[in-house]
């Protein structure tokens, strides 16, 4: 993947008034870590939404700020969107070193089709859609791949420990951890009417004969 950038400009309006910015279509964020202090930065909102799907919280984005030397390793540490019409609100982006190990959550991505779904009927099951993994910035994996194909029945599984990962990274969950699996399809059964069930209708006809026997009877008084 080439190089994620992008071009940062110091922000002084604060608090309530950035509503204004973002009428203009401008995005206030904040920069923090380590070796900078924090620091209120705005940048335009289409540079943004291009790139944020592009780094995810795993990829870094080298960070320039307008009128400071140097460069920032920065990943995505949060985003806020509004609930309903998904503007970008705001974002957050963590500095780190080069040199220090940091942890991601890295997307997880099953590839092919398991046979027992294809042959079987079953469902494929995936209990993490994300891996948390240990890498220095640059090591860090985009994505983890593993192909599940192989499976072709209900007993077979893909395990943490059969991931293989890019050199210098590593995943932090148990490696006996099930991250793959194909469930047998699920067979709903027909209603099968019980005693219970029969005697309930029973009971309707008898509430049924209550009704006619008193017709009947107010007939016999009549006459």
């Amino acid at each position: 993947m080439d190089e994620l950038r992008l071009s940062f400009a110091p922000r002084t309006v604060v608090g309530k008034k950035v509503k204004i910015l973002r009428r203009e279509g401008t995005v206030p964020v904040h920069m923090y870590g380590r070796g900078i202090e924090d620091q209120a930065l705005q940048i335009e909102v289409g540079l943004l939404r291009r790139i944020l799907p592009q780094a995810g919280a795993n990829i870094p984005i080298t960070i320039t700020v307008d009128g400071q030397d140097g460069d920032n390793l920065c990943f995505v540490r949060e985003v806020q969107k509004h609930p309903v019409t998904e503007e970008l609100l705001h974002a957050d982006f963590m500095r780190v070193e080069a040199t220090q190990a940091i942890t991601a959550a890295v997307p997880l991505i099953l590839d092919g089709e398991p046979g027992g779904v294809r042959d079987l009927g079953g469902n494929l099951m995936q209990p993490f859609s994300t891996l948390d993994v240990e890498a220095l910035p640059a090591a860090m994996p985009a994505a983890l791949h593993i192909d599940v194909s192989h499976l072709d029945d209900f007993e077979k599984s893909v395990r943490v420990g059969e991931l293989s990962v890019p050199e210098g990274s590593t995943i932090l969950m148990n490696p006996n951890e099930m991250i793959a699996r194909v469930l047998p399809p699920r067979i709903e059964e027909e209603p099968v009417l019980g005693e219970g069930d029969e005697l309930g209708e029973g009971d309707e006809l008898e509430v049924d004969g209550e009704d006619s026997g008193g017709e009947d009877s107010g007939a016999d008084e009549g006459v």
